[in-house]
């Protein structure tokens, strides 16, 4: 268990890092250019996450977000208590890996964001995001699959999301804590938070009405497969 709260905490961590670093990196880059800002955070945050999933799909299923982890204990894929600590883990590594980027561009650790994200198009936005994350990553049957799919996903709908899908109420969080790129301000957290958690209910309702209602030797689950990603891992 340590081995796999060990990995999650890392992943949070770089990922998060990855992704309010390249944020600070593409705003003083770019000349004020939005787009191509967006493109270079795109590009990093793609690459990262596909690098670890890869790395630590083996050990701890690579879930780096409360919304997946807590899925699967709804599934009853993982207990509740693994996934309380996972969750914990997560945020914790979150908040490290902004701290780590702020450190790496010399900037001060704690910081408030300013940036504006809210209104019912900004939570739609995120609702669909973490929905298509879920219901992407319970299509993947090994860690290689979701290493490609998932990064995939999020690239997309960091483009066709008007929130630029954030999809994950740790990393949600931990860009509260800081006023660059990639930044949220902490009185928009809870409206993002509660649409990342409400497209992920809805996912794991419909996939269980989908599961109910196959019958026969053709039927496919295609649930997140965390405990084959992990039984192979031990620890």
């Amino acid at each position: 268990m340590l081995r796999r709260l060990l990995a999650e905490a890392l992943g949070a961590l770089l990922l998060t890092a990855a992704v309010v670093g390249s944020g600070i990196m593409a705003q003083r880059l770019s000349a004020g250019n939005d787009a191509l800002a967006l493109l270079a955070n795109t590009a990093a945050t793609v690459a990262a996450l596909a690098v670890l999933i890869a790395a630590l799909g083996d050990i701890s299923g690579a879930h780096f977000n409360p919304v997946v982890s807590l899925a699967a204990a709804a599934r009853r894929q993982m207990a509740l208590p693994q996934a309380g600590a996972y969750v914990a883990v997560q945020v914790a590594g979150c908040i490290a890996g902004t701290l780590l980027a702020h450190a790496m561009f010399g900037l001060p650790l704690l910081q408030q964001s300013h940036h504006l994200r809210a209104g019912a198009g900004q939570w739609l936005s995120e609702f669909v995001a973490t929905a298509g994350l879920l219901f992407t990553a319970d299509s993947c049957r090994r860690p290689a699959e979701a290493a490609w799919r998932v990064p995939l996903w999020i690239g997309a709908a960091y483009w066709f999301t008007a929130s630029t899908s954030f999809a994950n109420p740790a990393i949600t969080l931990a860009r509260a804590l800081t006023d660059s790129f990639a930044g949220i301000r902490p009185a928009d957290v809870p409206g993002f938070v509660a649409a990342q958690l409400a497209g992920g209910l809805c996912v794991v309702a419909v996939a269980a009405g989908l599961r109910a209602g196959a019958r026969g030797p053709n039927r496919t689950d295609t649930s997140l497969r965390t405990a084959d990603f992990e039984s192979r891992a031990g620890g």
